[in-house]
């Protein structure tokens, strides 16, 4: 009886944690903003990191809507071998104010296309970078919704926003966080994205790179929490079915 016992014991905390690398890894799938957060009126360089979710087809086109209802007056692309950027200006309801000039209009859309013999495969993923600022400073949070486009004709729609108290939508849209500025920091923005923003690539490079480390880094130690915790139970596991074994004996 122990035997049986301490068998469906094992089976269910396998089951488990078998359970938990599943639902694990579709959070790390989403169309995401790297790094997620940014000082409020700076400016700073981010990547869109887009994974190929498909088995069987290839990602070639992505398409980011950038809010009008906090404008950014200046948007750039970074240069993708094998990519074409398309950007696309709407006219202002409003004019707003950058460095004592109006600005009557502002990047709406971006779209990446990727040339003949460019793609993203399955198994893959691509980041598409941009420089962006100055960010607003009546909000804390900017949401880009974007379209993923693959070759056999999908389009996944990345556009949800998420809701405080809700859980996660399925196909959330990329979100950057904004921060109060530092104290002292009369611009918002620390030396090396401001500097990035305004024409050096290499501080735009740091930056975005600093916040992928980052990032990655916590990914990782999530799954091998994970895996830990998987091998945690089977030898726990194993332990009672030895010391039943015994008292059996």
């Amino acid at each position: 009886m122990r035997t049986l016992t301490a068998r469906r014991t094992a089976a269910v905390a396998l089951t488990a944690a078998a359970s938990v690398v599943a639902l694990a890894g579709p959070a790390f799938a989403h169309v995401t903003v790297n790094p997620g957060s940014a000082a409020q009126g700076g400016y700073t360089a981010v990547d869109f990191r887009v994974p190929n979710e498909s088995d069987t087809a290839s990602t070639v086109k992505l398409e980011v809507n950038l809010p009008l209802d906090h404008p950014l007056a200046s948007v750039r692309t970074l240069p993708l071998p094998g990519w074409s950027a398309a950007v696309e200006k709407s006219k202002l309801d409003k004019p707003i104010k950058v460095h004592g000039s109006d600005v009557t209009e502002a990047v709406s859309k971006i779209t990446w296309t990727a040339d003949a013999g460019t793609k993203i495969a399955p198994g893959q993923f691509q980041e598409f970078r941009l420089s962006l600022g100055p960010l607003p400073t009546d909000a804390d949070s900017m949401a880009f919704k974007a379209l993923q486009t693959y070759d056999n004709g999908d389009v996944v729609r990345w556009i949800d926003e998420s809701k405080d108290g809700q859980p996660e939508p399925a196909h959330p849209a990329p979100v950057l966080k904004l921060t109060k500025a530092a104290a002292g920091d009369g611009h918002g923005v620390t030396a090396s994205p401001a500097a990035g923003a305004h024409g050096d690539s290499s501080d735009h490079a740091a930056a975005a790179g600093d916040g992928k480390s980052s990032d990655d880094t916590a990914r990782t130690l999530g799954v091998v929490g994970i895996v830990v915790g998987v091998i945690g139970t089977a030898v726990g596991v194993l332990g009672l079915r030895r010391r039943n074994s015994g008292s059996a004996s």
